[in-house]
Formats: structure tokens, sequence, C-alpha cells
């Protein structure tokens, strides 16, 4: 019995911790693939750099970056870089790990890794931005490449972080990399309809959710934890099918209308410093009382470990779709269950961002772009077939939809380990 590795050790309550359970969860549906499962605890490599700047003012800061691969059996690593003072490098591990069953519940041709950098970005100037991404890129431009790793946005990056990152690596290595990144702007290699993608993907699966429930979504009642890309996006569409929104919470605060939330002017506000609170459309109510709103559907679309065993068992809801990575803690989920609450994984259900950056690179290397409809077409189709399947596989051997999403994830994940072998 080989030793543990010290980095990969959780600490109470953690991201990596909960990943680690979701995998115990499914190694008795790995038949005589469970011998390889060990794989799936370890990340295959993780790098830790300084990111030192010159700050506005003359002084020299430090921020601390890092990009973790977690297995790439698949394929290149394929996983977003956050922003964020409380990113540490646990929470960087799971999200890797996450998006190697993400993007095998999907059946994309890629492996997951992620990165991130300990820092506020609303305390830097555009300039200091700039500085911080560049450098980063460059410290980190020993393990990403348009074959190996693609980074994309996440917390607190966007098109302009994509574009530094893209022109960094490219001058680098001497020629420009369109493919080394997704999510960047349109005329630079981006793809029509990558900002609203997951939000979208989160849609989709939770229109085929509902309908399998019998939860008619005209007149359904919906709240949203974190409105970004992710969770207004969804939201805007789950108005077009005739849902309301009850409920937002956003970094300031919680705002709530018992006959929904006007989103034509919550958007906008929302986008603002004063965040969704600053809409005067409804009361604005201590964050506490989101948990206890009465609601049909809860899209928890901000940060991991949101729902607790606590408030699992308050909610009202009778489907979560998981817009963010790991927002439900393992005890949490057994409750959800036992209440007969629905819940779409994340690892499915926030999957359309990574479906429209493989059409982006995709694109990127033939040089030749779809138009919004097409992607739409073809991220809705990926996203059905994969949702439909998982769904079989939870009903054939009566299992939560999580727990079948990772039999059917780690199955290819380490069908692929074990063709592949071990080298040297």
């Amino acid at each position: 019995m080989s030793e543990k590795l010290s980095f990969v050790s959780p600490t109470p309550n953690s991201p990596w911790g909960t990943y680690l359970q979701q995998v115990d969860r499914v190694i008795p549906y790995l038949g005589d693939l469970a011998r390889w499962a060990e794989t799936l605890k370890r990340p295959k490599r993780a790098l830790i750099v300084d990111v030192p700047i010159e700050m506005d003012d003359g002084r020299i800061a430090h921020y601390e970056g890092y990009r973790v691969q977690h297995n790439m059996s698949r394929g290149p690593g394929k996983g977003g870089v956050r922003f964020h003072p409380d990113v540490t490098l646990e929470e960087v591990m799971a999200l890797s790990a996450w998006m190697t069953v993400k993007t095998a519940a999907v059946n994309l041709p890629y492996g997951g890794a992620k990165g991130g950098i300990r820092v506020d970005p609303k305390k830097l100037s555009q300039k200091e931005l700039e500085k911080v991404t560049r450098r980063y890129t460059s410290e980190i431009g020993i393990i990403i490449g348009p074959h190996t790793d693609i980074p994309a946005p996440d917390v607190n990056t966007n098109g302009q972080i994509m574009a530094w990152m893209m022109d960094t690596y490219s001058m680098n290595t001497g020629g420009t990399a369109t493919g080394v990144v997704t999510g960047k702007p349109l005329h630079l290699g981006g793809s029509l309809g990558r900002v609203k993608a997951t939000g979208r993907g989160v849609f989709v699966t939770g229109r085929e959710a509902a309908r399998r429930l019998g939860l008619d979504l005209r007149g359904a009642r919906i709240a949203v934890q974190g409105f970004g890309n992710v969770g207004s996006v969804a939201a805007e569409l789950f108005v077009e099918a005739g849902a309301i929104i009850v409920a937002v919470q956003d970094h300031t605060g919680t705002i709530v209308n018992d006959k929904g939330l006007d989103l034509a002017g919550l958007v906008p506000i929302s986008r603002t410093a004063g965040g969704a609170t600053a809409f005067q459309g409804g009361d604005v109510v201590p964050n506490a009382q989101f948990w206890d709103v009465q609601c049909d559907i809860l899209i928890p679309a901000a940060l991991e470990g949101q729902i607790s065993a606590e408030r699992a068992k308050k909610t009202t809801a009778k489907l979560v779709l998981e817009g963010a990575n790991g927002p439900t803690v393992p005890e949490a989920d057994d409750i959800l269950a036992q209440r007969g609450v629905l819940v779409v994984p994340d690892v499915i259900c926030n999957a359309g961002g990574v479906t429209v950056s493989y059409f982006e690179w995709v694109q990127d290397f033939s040089s030749f772009f779809w138009d919004e409809d097409e992607i739409n077409v073809r991220l809705d189709r990926i996203m059905m077939n994969a949702l439909n399947h998982i769904w079989d596989t939870a009903d054939k051997h009566k299992i939560t939809l999580r727990t079948a999403t990772y039999a059917v994830a780690c199955e290819r994940i380490l069908i692929a380990r074990q063709e592949r072998g071990l080298y040297p």
C-alpha cells in the first residue's frame, strides 16, 4: 500500500474533502475498474507560483497563484482561472477534479485542470490587473498550451483576462496561439454563445428535470444564489419559459419579491457596484432568509459549500440545479435525497460552459466559425444526450443523479487510464 501524499489530505469540510467523498461513493459501481480508483484521488500535477508585480504607487506586491492538472487520461487539461481572495490549493485541486468528471460526463476529449490567484481583483487598477494576469500566465506557461492545458474564465475573470493570457503565452512562444485559452473576445478567436453557455446548460438540464418530475415551469417559483453570468442567464431563460424569480442573492445581499422580480430592471442594476440589492423592485432581507424562501427550484450559482445540512433541511425546493461547482456538501446531499428533493449535480448541470469552450477550441484550430444558432443546437443536443444517459444509469442502479454522473464519468476516465497503461 502506497503512502498518502500529504498535499491531498483534506481539511474538514473542504472542497477537496467533498470531492473525495463523492469518489468513494461511486467506487462500488466501477466493477473491475475500481483497482484504478486511487487515480481519481490524486492530482497529476500541482504548480504553485509566486506572482510579483509593481503596483501603481511603486510598491512590490506578491500574490500566490496555482495551476492544477488533475487527470489528463482523456485529453488536454481544461478548466478555468479564478481571481479571488479566498483561493487555496485545496480549492483549486477540487475544482480541477470536478472538471475531470465534468468533461467525461459530457464525453468531451479533455481532462480536468483549474487555476487561480489569491487576490481581490476589485482592489487592483486595470493596469495592475493586467500585470497580475500576464505574470501569472508567464509562470504557468511551462505547463499550459493548446494541446496540453487550456485555461478559461471563472470567478472574477473574463474575456479581457483571457486575451491578456493568450497574448502573453503567444509572445513567449513566438507565434499567435489562439487555442491556448477559451472564453476569448470574438475578434480574437472567441466563440458566439460562450458567455451565456453555462447558464443555458443549467436551463436545458433544469427544463428536462422539471419535465421528468412533472413540474410545470409556467408559474414555477425559483430562487437564485449568485447572479453573475450563470445565475442571471439561467434566470432569464426560465422566465422566458414562464417561471418567476422570487429571490436573488449576490455578494451585496438578498432581495425577494413573492410576486416575482422584474429581471429587465434587476439584471442591469446587478451589474453595477450596488449589486442586486440596489434594485427597488423587491425587499432586501437578511441573507439567512434566502434559504427559507418558498420556491420550487433552487439554483445555487455562487461558490462551493453553500448548501449545508441545516440549509438542506430548510429548503422548500423540489429541484436543485447546481450552477456552481461543489455547492452541496455530502451530508446535505443525503438529506435532500431523503426528503425527495432532486439534485442535478454540478458536473452535468453547469457543463454548458466547457462544452462551448470545446466548440471554441475546435473552431480556433479549423479557423472556421459557427453561428450562434448552430452552437446552441449542438450544445442542447450534447447536454440532453449526456443527461438522458446519466438518468438511465440512475434508474438502473437506483442511485442519485450525482452518483450516476460519477459512475458514467469515472468509468470513461478509468477505461482511458487502463487502456493507456502506466509509463514507464
